[in-house]
């Protein structure tokens, strides 16, 4: 079942199963009846998910940021695999990366391909590589165990620390 959000006037929002659109000239009139209109929304679902502020999910921002990511690293493995065997396309590339930031991949990939005819050889390369590395090498199990493990330590550390902190000020008042 798909959770959505119905925004009501004044910030108000209402999880459900079902997104209902209602007119503008639902919320005229008196205060009690647009009060009537928001609580007969149906009730919220059985939703688990815990984001909903109407950016894109949380899902689709990582999966945005892996794709620069995987582009970095196929620009890497092109990079070292030009160094061995093509000495002059290593220089165009590595020249081209050093004078055009990577944060993003589409921007990257599109000036890449507009350089030169050689250039658009290499962005050609740096996309197929991607696209296997995404698919073939990348650990994507190890990522979510990595992910658990890295949050769930990062949290333990920020409560252990917070915990010395405030009891060792504590301390010191009982000392005085």
């Amino acid at each position: 079942m798909e959770c959505s959000v119905v925004s009501l006037p004044g910030g108000a929002a209402v999880f459900g199963a079902r997104r209902r659109v209602l007119p503008a000239q639902a919320f005229w009139g008196a205060e009690r009846q647009r009060r009537r209109r928001a609580v007969s929304v149906a009730p919220p679902a059985r939703c688990s998910k815990m984001y909903r502020f109407g950016e894109g999910s949380p899902e689709k921002k990582a999966a945005i940021n892996l794709q620069h990511f995987f582009n970095y690293i196929a620009v890497r493995i092109v990079l070292a695999q030009l160094e061995s065997y093509n000495r002059e396309a290593y220089v165009e590339l590595k020249e081209f990366v050093s004078r055009t930031p990577l944060n993003d991949a589409e921007i990257f990939c599109k000036k890449l391909i507009r350089e030169s005819p050689r250039h658009k050889g290499l962005a050609m390369r740096i996309l197929e590589v991607r696209s296997a590395y995404v698919k073939t090498d990348f650990e994507w199990d190890n990522l979510k165990k990595l992910s658990f493990k890295m949050v769930d330590e990062a949290n333990t550390k920020l409560m252990r620390d917070y915990v010395l902190e405030v009891s060792h000020i504590e301390d010191e008042n009982y000392r005085k």
